[in-house]
């Protein structure tokens, strides 16, 4: 019998490894579902939308922001996690199928190597501010936005995490 974490590290795949993933799936009619992000601190918000996402299809594969494309589009100091670790949890959720990284600043070459049947992401983008949406929909697939769970963010966690170690920092 599989270890559970052994299940939960073969989950993280490259993408070579995906896919043959994704053309097993395909064979069995599996919906592909792709979103995206940083996923710095999961919290409530993440959830939600990584839930909600999943609720579009059978396979819910997860494009993760490497450490370095992480750093390049958020402040200093971030990401607060490694790719490592933000993987492992990731992976963890049950309706997540597959985690990828990437280490441009869009997932937009790994959405075409992907082709999601639907492509996924929260409230604060519209369709043509998604990077590969284009792709998605000249080849016949959807994009959804799903709106955001209010109040809550890493960049919010952060702060109040800073705010509240007062004057002897963390």
């Amino acid at each position: 019998m599989e270890s559970k974490l052994r299940r939960l590290r073969n989950k993280i795949m490259t993408v070579t490894q995906l896919q043959k993933q994704l053309g097993v799936w395909r064979f069995k009619g599996d919906k592909i579902v792709f979103t995206n992000g940083c996923f710095d601190i999961l919290h409530a918000g993440h959830v939600h939308s990584l839930a909600s996402a999943a609720d579009f299809g059978n396979r819910l594969v997860v494009g993760l922001n490497s450490d370095a494309s992480v750093s390049d589009i958020k402040k200093p100091g971030r990401p607060l996690q490694n790719a490592t670790s933000r993987g492992l949890v990731m992976a963890a959720l049950d309706y997540v199928d597959a985690v990828v990284f990437f280490d441009e600043p869009t997932p937009k070459n790994l959405i075409e190597a992907v082709a999601p049947d639907v492509l996924v992401k929260g409230g604060d983008y519209k369709v043509a501010e998604i990077a590969g949406a284009d792709s998605v929909i000249a080849k016949g697939g959807k994009v959804e936005i799903i709106p955001l769970l209010e109040g809550y963010s890493t960049t919010a966690i952060e702060e109040k995490i800073l705010k509240n170690a007062g004057p002897r920092g963390v």
